[in-house]
């Protein structure tokens, strides 16, 4: 069974001012992403975002429920398919790096993927950010206000009468 629109999970990894991005270079240019894709088949959200941010940016993240930064939809025909032509849901995460972790380029890296890099936030204005959510990141930044996730697994079960 096919769906209409793809989940995806990215990671928001602040430290010291900073937020970690992946440079990509292409037929754009050079360009920036947070650490991030698709939910894979059998998956939870939560450890798409761990997986995209080991494979992306060489680390290892905590992320607790309920620490949703904020939600993006990119809908390819309100866009006229700037991005390609799957629509899509994803949830950005915010991200603690584990202790010792310090990002970088993988082995392996992503198609085009040229660097894994700090950017402080008073240069963030200076890199093109696919998609531009530098005013979504520098708000939440400020103001640190989360979305709560809910997961099934963790709701309580309704006893027998």
């Amino acid at each position: 069974m096919t769906y209409h629109i793809r989940v995806r999970a990215s990671a928001l990894i602040i430290q010291d001012e900073s937020i970690v991005l992946v440079e990509f270079t292409d037929e754009n240019g050079v360009h920036h992403n947070l650490p991030g894709g698709g939910v894979d088949p059998g998956e939870t959200i939560i450890e798409a975002v761990k997986r995209e941010a080991r494979e992306e940016a060489s680390v290892e993240v905590e992320v607790e429920v309920g620490q949703v930064a904020f939600l993006y939809e990119y809908a390819p025909h309100m866009n006229e398919n700037k991005y390609g032509k799957v629509h899509s849901l994803t949830t950005i995460f915010d991200c603690k790096l584990k202790d010792g972790e310090v990002p970088k380029l993988a082995v392996v890296p992503d198609l085009n993927q040229t660097d894994v890099k700090w950017v402080k936030f008073n240069e963030l204005h200076k890199v093109v950010l696919y998609p531009n959510l530098r005013k979504e990141i520098l708000n939440y930044h400020e103001l640190k206000i989360n979305i709560e996730l809910t997961e099934e697994h963790l709701l309580e079960e309704y006893s027998s009468c």
